[in-house]
């Protein structure tokens, strides 16, 4: 692993502890306001903060294994760990995205909802506006440092934070005189988590499956072409190790070119990649046309 590499592993690494750091905080004001309030959509949306806590904890675990070196059972590094940890962390919160769902529907139709007090309401504003403070530091952090797990856990946080705000209509509208709109809410809470949980897996799946953007291999197509001495490109794959990537190419060229020559062009086409692109790593094959 590059300097870089390492460097940006533990700016991750960084977001995932101030991720788990507000969870604790917000789940615990969460559970004990709800409990005191009798808030049905306060309690899921502390109890989703509570699990959130495991799966922060599953991708800082992931990011951390991701820094070991490559050994002779991983001779390609431990990169994919970090993916990995992000597929743990959204069974997590489809697991708890399902028991909130089934615990708000058995509340709905217990017929005993009461009408919360309006400091839950309150208090769910305010957690909505720690959220997504928290949200946008991980976005930001995701973006520089290109992590699929940090990216995975600005989700779950601003999913977080509009859970929150839902939290927040559903008590007002119980204060109205529709208390049956409390645990509606935390019906819509536990939905939320679910389709949180479900567009983690997806990503993370499709790149532990070696999926990549299409559109991302055209535009790498497009700087080898530009590059002196490629007359075409017979192949291109690339796929993704943790937050890098790496590219298989096969390029065509003049066949009375000498080794040197070809080699030259095949460096160039690495470099041009590396720079233009930030691609970690390209293996280049020459092939006479």
């Amino acid at each position: 692993m590059n300097e870089q590499g390492y460097i940006d592993l533990k700016r991750g690494e960084r977001g995932a502890i101030i991720s788990i750091i507000a969870y604790i905080c917000l789940s615990s004001l969460k559970l004990f306001i709800g409990y005191a309030a009798n808030s049905e959509a306060l309690k899921a949306d502390g109890l989703n903060n509570a699990t959130d806590i495991i799966a922060s904890i599953a991708v800082l675990i992931g990011l951390k294994l991701s820094q070991r070196p490559a050994d002779d059972d991983h001779p390609y590094g431990h990169w994919k760990a970090e993916t990995v940890a992000s597929m743990v962390a959204s069974f997590i919160m489809i697991g708890v995205g399902i028991q909130v769902t089934y615990e708000a529907i058995s509340s709905t139709f217990s017929g005993e909802n009461g009408s919360p007090d309006l400091v839950s309401a309150w208090t769910g504003l305010f957690c909505a506006f720690v959220m997504y403070l928290v949200y946008r530091y991980n976005k930001n952090l995701a973006s520089e440092i290109n992590s699929q797990s940090v990216m995975a856990a600005a989700k779950d946080n601003l999913s977080d934070a509009w859970v929150s705000v839902g939290t927040f209509i559903g008590i007002m509208g119980a204060q109205f005189g529709l208390p049956w709109l409390d645990p509606i809410t935390a019906i819509i809470v536990g939905l939320i988590i679910c389709k949180t949980g479900w567009e983690i897996f997806r990503d993370t799946s499709h790149h532990l499956t070696d999926g990549f953007d299409v559109k991302q291999i055209e535009s790498y197509k497009d700087t080898i072409i530009k590059c002196y001495g490629v007359k075409g490109v017979q192949d291109i794959k690339a796929r993704n190790y943790g937050n890098n990537v790496v590219v298989d190419i096969v390029i065509l060229v003049n066949s009375d070119l000498d080794i040197r020559g070809a080699h030259d062009i095949a460096t160039k086409v690495e470099n041009e990649l590396i720079k233009e692109h930030h691609v970690f790593d390209v293996h280049v094959h020459v092939e006479p046309n």
